[in-house]
């Protein structure tokens, strides 16, 4: 049996070399790393050698973060607090840098929405389809979508992620001011672009389960997602797409969609994201769950 899920591009400087006992273990361009992960229940494949070999491994040292341990053979990028390098990604070069919270910058199961919005701009009917990411954190998706031709807004309540963003662009050959960009709490901006009488051709939605805006408004997914999509809807464009995507834990594709609904009429297709093992020496390699995405569409053929 295999679930519905969206098909993972070839990613080359992103690779899972194997998952498994609440952990995984990462290739980003040359540097591997250790890390927790909850949805890997299953025995790990690779030998501990191998997985103690890893250049940076999480350590967590309480429920609100932790910090990384670079091992002996770690290279010099991946030391220190300002520990820092670059992966590409078609055209696009998108800085890692290890946080506190385990992440890094670059989320490569979203490579699945990256191929996406690329084919997909050609099937609009504009030079330039605008496209507002929601939630832009690091720019990954931003600067994939202006390499592509589309018109983008970058919208992200955190300056240290808008100046993250602000960098990938520049390390991407975009310029210093490769869109519109906006430090802003994302349901504040669209109630705001519908009152204005906006239109988007293409909007991104990647909401954490929790947050805040930059002016400490609250942000919780199971309340406020419904009144953000209805205002979603007011600036969508009739020849238009959505994708929303969510690693919140309780929420399935099928939540999605329903979700979804509240566009109005088009087509939504749902599914999992998921990172495919690919040097686990089978052939046919395990899936690492990564979050669940829909995607609607109106008026695209």
């Amino acid at each position: 049996m295999q679930p519905a899920r969206f098909n993972h591009p070839d990613f080359p400087d992103h690779a899972l070399l194997d998952s498994g006992d609440g952990e995984k273990l990462e290739r980003f361009g040359e540097v591997t790393l250790r890390r927790p992960d909850p949805q890997a229940l299953w025995e790990r494949r690779l030998d501990e050698e191998i997985w103690a070999g890893a250049h940076l491994s999480f350590v967590r040292e309480s429920d609100r973060g932790g910090r990384w341990q670079p091992s002996g053979k770690a290279p010099r990028v991946a030391r220190g607090r300002e520990a820092e390098w670059g992966i590409q990604w078609g055209a696009a070069r998108l800085l890692v840098r290890p946080t506190p919270f385990k992440h890094v910058g670059v989320f490569p199961e979203q490579a699945a929405n990256w191929a996406w919005l690329t084919e997909l701009k050609e099937r609009f009917n504009t030079e330039r389809p605008r496209l507002l990411n929601l939630f832009g954190y690091s720019g990954a998706a931003s600067v994939i979508a202006a390499l592509a031709g589309y018109e983008v807004t970058h919208v992200d309540a955190s300056r240290t992620s808008l100046s993250w963003a602000a960098e990938n662009a520049a390390a991407s050959g975009l310029g210093e001011k490769p869109w519109r960009v906006l430090l802003e709490d994302a349901p504040t901006f669209v109630k705001r672009e519908a009152r204005r009488g906006s239109k988007y051709d293409l909007i991104l939605l990647d909401p954490p389960h929790y947050g805040r805006g930059p002016a400490g408004e609250k942000w919780d997914l199971g309340a406020g997602l419904a009144p953000l999509l209805k205002g979603v809807r007011e600036i969508l464009s009739e020849q238009s797409a959505a994708c929303l995507s969510t690693y919140a834990v309780g929420i399935s594709p099928l939540s999605l969609v329903g979700a979804l609904e509240i566009l109005g009429e088009g087509e939504i297709e749902a599914g999992e994201l998921a990172l495919p093992e690919q040097e686990s020496g089978v052939a046919k390699p395990r899936l690492l769950p990564a979050g669940f995405c829909a995607r609607f569409m109106r008026g695209l053929v």
